[in-house]
C-alpha cells in the first residue's frame, strides 16, 4: 500500500497532506478545499497505481476516459464537525462503503487529525454517492466482479448525518 496506507478494522486510513493554499481568509481549510481533499483520498484509495506506484487492494479503478468507464457523483454530503487548522502532519482520511449496489457505491469518509496526535478530533464526516458509467454512452454500468471482491471487506454502516 502507498502513502501508509491501511486497513483498520472495515476502514482504508488513507494519510492527505494539507497543503497551506487549502485555507481561507478564516485561517481554516475551506468547505470547497475539503471536498478536493476527500477526492485525492478516493483517487488514491480505487485507483490503480501507475507504474513504479503501490496503492491499496481497493484500488481497482482504471483511471481516464479510454479506459472506458467513468465514475461519476451523483451525490454528495458533508457535515463539518470542527474548523480544520493548518498543520504539518497529514490529516487521515478514513473511508468506507455504506452501500454497493448494482451501478454506484455509496463511499463513507472521516476526517480525522494525524493518529499520532492528542487529543484525535474528527473534522467532518461525508458521503458520496457514485456511479460508474460507460464512457461511450453514458450509461450505468454494473460493477465488476473484481470490484465487489476488493470493496466488500469495507462495507460497513452507513453515515447517519445528526442535522437534516
Amino acid at each position: 500500500m502507498s502513502d501508509d496506507s491501511t486497513v483498520n478494522g472495515r476502514r482504508l486510513h488513507i494519510p492527505i497532506q494539507l497543503r497551506w493554499g487549502d485555507l481561507d481568509a478564516y485561517n481554516h481549510v475551506n468547505n470547497t478545499s475539503m471536498l478536493k481533499l476527500l477526492e485525492e483520498a478516493r483517487v488514491r484509495a480505487f485507483w490503480r497505481a501507475g507504474p513504479g506506484e503501490e496503492a491499496p487492494d481497493t484500488a481497482v479503478l482504471d483511471s481516464g476516459i479510454e479506459e472506458g468507464a467513468l465514475t461519476l457523483i451523483a451525490r454528495q454530503e458533508i457535515e463539518y464537525l470542527a474548523p480544520v487548522p493548518y498543520q504539518r502532519r497529514p490529516l487521515e482520511v478514513q473511508m468506507w462503503f455504506g452501500k454497493l449496489g448494482g451501478s454506484s457505491v455509496e463511499v463513507c469518509y472521516e476526517v480525522h487529525n494525524d493518529p499520532a496526535a492528542t487529543p484525535r478530533v474528527v473534522y467532518a464526516r461525508s458521503t458520496a454517492v457514485i456511479v460508474l458509467v460507460d464512457a461511450k454512452t453514458g450509461r450505468p454500468m454494473r460493477l465488476t466482479a473484481e470490484m465487489r471482491e476488493a470493496w466488500e471487506p469495507l462495507l460497513g454502516p452507513s453515515i447517519v448525518y445528526a442535522h437534516r
